[in-house]
């Protein structure tokens, strides 16, 4: 069959007729063969038909990291929709703003999302099919979905938007379907692999983990969102599921090397690391190469962009490269796509110099939802020597062509940024805390808190007391963005520098004041708590941490998480691992499990002869 004319579903029955009683995909909620996945898929199937589902239509799925995301993905597109998966986690408001943009008229949600549709921010013109009211099987023969191709929308994904308003992608079927059988002949993945879903489905890379696996016979591994933050058990999770590919961001991998380091060396049943997402400092991959070496398991970067489903290029790590210096190195364009360099002026640049990356092949996206202006600015049309018009993509990013093949990452032309995988608009999140009635002007910057720990800072122009203001801003951007959006401090100036032009001058913004206040002393006669206290307060630089405060609503995230132990094992002299803040990472949860620690400690010594 052409490869426009397939779609996912009749890839994915091959692969069910194929290996019907293999292990699809194991959850936390527990394991599903292919033929269960099939079977739940086609009843939801129906079920979607029946509410009015129609073809190409986008269909919100609102499910937690479970056995149901992926049911809620097939049977949204056996009915012939295309899903819009939204993580929960996110705030209402931002929930039922990207429902209302998106113009779905069905959800699939569970039991336990349902509320988020429904409730105070609630979305009163989207019909609602939960997905525990679904039978596990069609009664009867599943009723055909409307005829389709590989043409049809797969799925629709939010990412930052620089004016204010993310934007959704719009990716057909044939993209994802290509890019698995372009890149199956470099990594060569079968039914025997393991492939690991540590992302959320909001966020590109998801494609890439779920479909690898559904598409050839595999086994997807959900990972669970506690254990995702916590290296240590994430690293013992692959090992004893038997991963074989791993697919990392560098900035959560740096995590899972820390926690490697700390641990025999033991990579498991691992054989590929997919790096992505962000620009890769190889030589940071120094501490892993060290113990395993690069083919074992083997070590890729693939640049990629939301916009050319997932991955565009393929560059395999070798150690040589760890003592190369330069430009992050992308690799090449995947076979059935063409990478195009142009100066300022639309031309190409001489050898050895940069230019921006324009993508042209069948993995572009069809464009953008509701966006036309902003696709007709970044969709643009070429027309070639031959006179044959050719699409192609304006990816924003800075690349040069290296001399020893292949292309090296830059940076941006814009103020975009890549913070642990995720796509930033600062656009997006001034706007937001420009809202604010004693706001007159915001900038977001990125600042290095060392160990890749890049977190955002706000600076607002403002008369208000500094304090309240940002208690104020912080608890704006909780409501109305998801949380890699959200600055971790926010300083008030009377006024911002400014160019000759009038624009902020970021290069002259003063360097965030340390907020964190005077240590406590190792080892002094304070409790416990307020040990603990003062190392957060130190690692998160905030002036103040309450008992109850959540370590992530504080500005932390996964590595400030990874460090923060790592200080609290060092001040105490335990080995406490992350997981025990799984119901909850608050001084309050930490305290009587390091008390508890050291009463063990202590008896032991007591016991000693």
């Amino acid at each position: 069959m052409p490869q426009a004319a397939r779609t996912i579903t009749q890839a994915f029955r091959g692969a069910v007729a194929q290996f019907p009683d293999r292990t699809a995909v194991t959850a936390p909620d527990g394991d599903l063969t292919y033929r269960e996945l099939d079977a739940r898929s086609d009843a939801l199937a129906g079920t979607l038909l029946r509410a009015g589902a129609r073809r190409g239509s986008p269909v919100t799925l609102l499910t937690p990291r479970r056995t149901d995301l992926v049911v809620g993905m097939l049977g949204i597109l056996k009915a012939g929709a295309a899903y819009l998966p939204i993580d929960p986690e996110y705030p209402p408001a931002r929930i039922a703003w990207t429902v209302r943009d998106s113009g779905c008229e069905l959800a699939v949600v569970t039991a336990g999302t349902a509320h988020l549709l429904t409730g105070a921010h609630q979305c009163p013109d989207v019909r609602v099919v939960t997905l525990d009211e679904v039978p596990a099987a069609p009664a009867g023969t599943p009723a055909p979905g409307p005829a389709g191709d590989g043409h049809d929308l797969a799925y629709v994904l939010y990412t930052s938007g620089s004016t204010g308003d993310p934007k959704g992608v719009l990716v057909e079927q044939h993209s994802v379907l290509r890019l698995f059988d372009v890149v199956r002949q470099h990594l060569a993945f079968d039914e025997h692999d393991v492939w690991s879903m540590f992302h959320s489905a909001a966020f590109d890379f998801s494609v890439w983990e779920i479909w690898g696996p559904l598409l050839s016979g595999g086994r997807l591994l959900i990972v669970p969102r506690e254990v995702a933050r916590a290296p240590q058990a994430f690293r013992e999770l692959l090992r004893t599921q038997g991963v074989t590919v791993l697919s990392q961001t560098p900035s959560a991998f740096h995590g899972l090397v820390a926690a490697d380091q700390r641990a025999g060396a033991d990579p498991g049943a691992l054989r590929l690391v997919i790096l992505g997402g962000e620009a890769l400092d190889v030589a940071s991959l120094r501490p892993w190469t060290d113990r395993y070496g690069t083919d074992r398991p083997r070590l890729v970067n693939m640049y990629g962009i939301t916009e050319a489903t997932v991955h565009a290029s393929y560059r395999p790590l070798r150690r040589a490269d760890l003592d190369r210096h330069g430009p992050s190195p992308i690799g090449s364009p995947l076979a059935d796509l063409t990478f195009h360099l142009l100066a300022d002026d639309g031309t190409p640049p001489a050898d050895g110099e940069p230019g921006e990356l324009y993508i042209e092949g069948p993995g572009l996206a069809r464009g953008y939802l509701g966006r036309p202006e902003l696709e007709a600015e970044r969709f643009v049309v070429h027309v070639g020597a031959d006179g044959v018009p050719h699409r192609r993509l304006r990816t924003g990013d800075r690349v040069v062509a290296l001399p020893e093949g292949g292309y090296g990452y830059l940076g941006r032309v814009d103020d975009q940024l890549k913070i642990r995988g995720h796509r930033v608009e600062p656009g997006e999140i001034e706007a937001v805390l420009a809202g604010h009635d004693e706001v007159r002007r915001a900038v977001v910057v990125p600042h290095d808190h060392g160990d890749a720990d890049v977190r955002l800072i706000a600076y607002v122009q403002s008369a208000a007391a500094p304090e309240s203001l940002a208690a104020e801003l912080a608890k704006r951007a909780e409501e109305l963005l998801p949380g890699h959006l959200c600055p971790s401090r926010y300083i008030t100036l009377t006024d911002l520098p400014l160019t000759d032009n009038g624009k902020v001058d970021k290069g002259r913004l003063p360097a965030p004041p340390s907020a964190a206040g005077p240590a406590v002393p190792a080892g002094g006669t304070q409790g416990t708590a307020e040990r603990i206290a003062a190392i957060w307060r130190s690692v998160l630089d905030v002036p103040h941490v309450g008992d109850d405060e959540d370590f992530f609503s504080l500005g932390g995230t996964s590595l400030t998480l990874v460090r923060m132990f790592a200080r609290v094992n060092e001040e105490f002299a335990t080995d406490l691992d992350i997981t025990v803040l799984i119901g909850g990472a608050t001084v309050g949860a930490l305290t009587p499990h390091v008390d508890a620690a050291l009463a063990q400690r202590a008896g032991h010594l007591t016991e000693t002869p």
